[in-house]
């Protein structure tokens, strides 16, 4: 008790120095009452759990030039970092719609947008994916003023461990964005071929241990349900690389055999081609597009299109060189390294 005689309220502590559950093991989870906490994370260049740093925020708006009273699509929302930004231009009379296929982070996501004053007037969410893009004209009033991909994982994906994204931690080996969908990687690999797991390691991911890790994993898998059991194999393949270099070239073949899986299960390479071509019939003269990709089979499709819609008279600009991170932003945010961003504007 207080002097005054009433009873004094316990401060909320955090659960053990070794919590189990991811959602008890940070406290950044809970950035209203650490908030201390979630800036410390920051200031050491990585990202708080359960957030998502947006990446080439400044270049993304110079791309895309949102301004008062246009409408926009923001075709990845995730953890809504970039479409706050924009928010903020487009106002008064501005309107942005935001899609996204993740149907745990999304309701979310729009609840923190809404908190902060936006509502269904100024931004419209709908769970789907951009390959349905010509679904949203109506409520754009027929076509964009501008439109952003970030074609990237958010970190939210990545460091829940229920979601089975990462090898960090063990959990079922899944890697879809909408867990209600489709079949998890466990069940892609009981599946698939030997040489069909190769070529999608060479043309997923740029895997140069392609060969070996898909044989091990083929010859094991039965016995991979886990990211844990993934991550296990793909090192067992590697065994002969040299000692000195074999820790580090271990990680990144483990990272790059995830993606390469995620990308199939979610197929989101076709999905993106889709996108691509139905584009330039959704923006408006003069609108802009931006995307962010995260690895060369999407940036040389993005690439691609956008010099083919250029040669074509589709475009009127595009860019000649994909805009990279600073390095300060690189230093404050290490998942941007791998960001390339790449803009189109359409003829007049």
């Amino acid at each position: 008790m207080t002097d005054d005689g009433s009873v004094r309220k316990r401060r909320v502590r955090y659960r053990g120095t070794h919590p189990r559950h991811f959602e008890e093991k940070y406290k950044e989870l809970n950035p209203k009452l650490y908030s201390d906490e979630v800036k410390k994370v920051m200031e050491r260049g990585q990202t708080p759990a359960g957030m998502h740093r947006p990446i080439l925020v400044n270049e993304v708006l110079e791309s895309l030039d949102p301004r008062p009273g246009m409408v926009g699509l923001d075709a990845t929302l995730g953890f809504g970092g970039h479409a706050l930004e924009i928010l903020k231009l487009i106002v008064p009379g501005g309107k942005l719609i935001g899609i996204d296929v993740d149907p745990l982070e999304l309701p979310r996501t729009e609840a923190r947008l809404r908190g902060l004053g936006f509502s269904e007037d100024v931004l419209f969410v709908r769970r789907m994916n951009f390959a349905g893009l010509p679904q949203l004209l109506p409520e754009a009033g027929g076509a964009f003023d501008f439109v952003l991909a970030d074609l990237g994982v958010s970190s939210m994906q990545l460091d829940n461990p229920a979601r089975g994204f990462s090898f960090k931690t063990d959990a079922p080996l899944d890697l879809r964005f909408n867990p209600g969908k489709g079949q998890p990687a466990s069940a892609l690999l009981k599946s698939i071929t030997e040489e069909e797991l190769t070529e999608l390691l060479i043309s997923n991911s740029d895997e140069p241990h392609a060969d070996a890790i898909a044989k091990a994993i083929i010859e094991n898998r039965h016995q991979i349900d886990s990211t844990a059991q993934l991550a296990d194999f793909v090192g067992r393949a590697l065994q002969r690389l040299p000692v000195q270099t074999r820790r580090e070239e271990t990680k990144k073949s483990m990272q790059r055999t995830f993606q390469a899986l995620r990308i199939a299960v979610n197929d989101e390479l076709a999905i993106l081609d889709q996108f691509l071509r139905l584009l330039p019939g959704c923006l408006k003269e003069g609108g802009r597009v931006a995307i962010l990709t995260f690895h060369s089979g999407e940036d040389r499709r993005v690439k691609k299109s956008f010099l083919d819609g250029y040669r074509s008279g589709i475009y009127s600009q595009i860019a000649g060189d994909p805009i990279r991170s600073s390095a300060v932003e690189r230093r404050a945010n290490p998942r941007s390294k791998c960001a390339k961003l790449r803009w189109a504007v359409k003829i007049i």
